[in-house]
């Protein structure tokens, strides 16, 4: 079997090339063609959680969110893999409020917030581990959301049987262009179902999610809606000062993007109908931000790009907060 994954960032420490991070990587638009690709094209894997996106489609289409009186907000952290910040917390609970529902509807593991600040507030308020917590509760609430408006059982959301999830998968069908109940199908962190596809095929899907390019106005409409979504509040998506926030800004929302476990990354380029796909081969997260950065200078879609993917991955520091390295993109040429 030959090796699909090509060098894609350095790690230096003191200038010294310490770690290597090898990856794929496809670019692609809405008419199904592949632009550019580094790696392997056709490799088969996980986009985890950069699905979300496709995810939250349904529960604007249907009216289920307008129907539960949703916000921007709420469909931003619909398409969330969040920190559980304060923020987002509160998002969650008055969205289960909303939908008359506590924590123990969501199928998504109790857990606690990422940062060890927001743990500590936990354990000194007597708390302890959540659902609410969980990074996907925001995409859980949306299924909520969707089933409840559809009148289904909301026990049982997760099995793909379920009509919240066949919704899901007759739009992401039309976006890949095939039926996606016949991918290969694992099951995600969250609980939830996850599907296996070619990175060419989701970067041909994201790029037609970018462009909105869809047979009927009520979907190229919930899809515009999301794409709004995110471009307003893209630290919903995971939290304040995070990479996805970084590079939301720095193209003034003309790129959108989400990240998944395992070192995946989607982004979408409505304006030009562009979906771009990253995947590192050694699952880490480190890296695949500033390999995205990299690819979006390539692209001429920022300016100093390299700067950008510096923000994006941030130093690598001493347990004094000392500068002793850094995450230098390698893309080949």
């Amino acid at each position: 079997m030959t090796f699909p994954f090509v060098p894609m960032a350095e790690i230096r420490r003191g200038g010294i090339l310490e770690s290597l991070h090898h990856g794929a990587a496809v670019v692609a638009d809405a008419e199904g063609r592949v632009l550019q690709s580094w790696g392997d094209p056709a490799f088969v894997t996980f986009p985890r959680s950069s699905l979300k996106p496709f995810q939250a489609i349904p529960l604007v289409e249907t009216g289920a969110a307008d129907a539960a009186g949703l916000t921007e907000e709420h469909l931003a952290l619909a398409c969330a893999s969040h920190n559980a910040e304060d923020f987002q917390v509160s998002l969650v609970r008055g969205w289960l409020d909303r939908l008359g529902l506590t924590e123990s509807a969501l199928v998504c593991g109790p857990d606690l917030p990422r940062s060890q600040a927001d743990q500590a507030k936990v354990w000194r308020g007597g708390g302890d581990r959540s659902r609410i917590f969980h990074n996907c509760s925001g995409k859980h609430c949306g299924f909520l959301t969707l089933t409840k408006h559809l009148g289904a059982p909301v026990a049982g959301y997760a099995d793909p049987a379920h009509p919240a999830q066949r919704l899901y998968l007759e739009a992401f069908s039309e976006l890949l262009g095939e039926d996606a109940a016949r991918l290969p199908r694992g099951v995600d962190g969250c609980g939830l179902p996850a599907i296996a596809l070619p990175m060419a095929t989701m970067a041909k899907a994201a790029a037609r999610w970018a462009a909105a390019k869809v047979a009927t106005d009520s979907r190229r409409t919930a899809i515009r809606r999301l794409q709004s979504a995110i471009g307003a509040f893209p630290d919903h998506l995971s939290g304040r000062d995070s990479a996805t926030g970084k590079i939301v800004r720095a193209t003034q929302g003309r790129v959108l993007l989400k990240g998944g476990a395992e070192g995946y990354v989607v982004a979408f380029v409505p304006e030009q109908g562009l979906g771009i796909t990253i995947k590192m081969a050694d699952g880490a997260s480190r890296a695949k931000m500033g390999v995205l950065a990299a690819l979006l200078g390539r692209l001429g879609l920022v300016d100093a790009a390299d700067a950008l993917a510096a923000d994006a991955e941030g130093p690598i520091r001493d347990s004094n907060g000392g500068l002793v390295g850094e995450v230098r993109v390698s893309l080949p040429q």
